[in-house]
Parts: C-alpha cells; sequence; structure tokens
C-alpha cells in the first residue's frame, strides 16, 4: 500500500505550525506585519523549505516586501529555533515566498461578481 501522505508533506505541515507559533512570540520587530504562512513546501532530499506567507491588510508592494526582507533577514534564527522544536536530524534553509492566491483568487471573485451583475442588466432590459 503506498503512502498517500508523503514525509515531506508531514514535515512541511509540521513547519507552517510551529513557525507560525514561532513568528508570533519571538521575532520582535516592530514593522513585522500580521503575517499568516499559508503552506510550506518542502523539497525531497529536506534541504530545503519554501514558507508561503500573505500579510494582512496588504495586496502586494513595498510592505509585502518589507516583511519577507524582515522574515528572510529572520531565517537564521527561525530555523534553529525550529531545531530545537522539532525532532528531526537537519531542518531545512528557508525561503520566504509571498501567496499571491489569496489576492488572485479576491480579484477573480470581483470579475465574476462584475460579469454577473452586467449579465443581469441586459437579461433585465
Amino acid at each position: 500500500m503506498a503512502k498517500d501522505y508523503s514525509r515531506t508533506q508531514r514535515l512541511g505541515d509540521q513547519m507552517q505550525r510551529e513557525l507560525s507559533e514561532l513568528i508570533r512570540r519571538e521575532v520582535k520587530d516592530p514593522r513585522l506585519g500580521m503575517i499568516t504562512i499559508t503552506g510550506v513546501e518542502v523539497t525531497r532530499d529536506l534541504g530545503h523549505a519554501k514558507v508561503f506567507i500573505t500579510v494582512m491588510g496588504a495586496d502586494g508592494g513595498e510592505v509585502v516586501e518589507r516583511n519577507l526582507e524582515i522574515l528572510r533577514d529572520a531565517a537564521g534564527y527561525l530555523r534553529m529555533l525550529l531545531g530545537k522544536v522539532m525532532k528531526v536530524r537537519s531542518v531545512p534553509q528557508l525561503h520566504f515566498h509571498y501567496d499571491e492566491s489569496i489576492a488572485r483568487g479576491a480579484h477573480l471573485s470581483a470579475l465574476i461578481d462584475r460579469a454577473v451583475a452586467e449579465d443581469n442588466k441586459h437579461r433585465d432590459n
């Protein structure tokens, strides 16, 4: 029977939970906004992890870049803390990326709503 849930997925899920708590508790930079970790993708060799984040109230631009820069600067510290919390032989390198899927989804939803409203308007005429 094949594994439905691989080790890299389990490790990514655990890292997501632990990182969200560590960022909230340990990163003391006042410029850091309300960060949500939307996912963690770990490579098969467990050497690197892409950490996808969103920033509450920001649609991209300089606010997101500033938050990404803060997290990239704290990546080594967070990796060290992850090593203490998680029971793994080696902790992957952390690479932070902005997750545009939520903003893209909201934009598509607005486009669909506008198209439906225009369709209803033409149907009434």
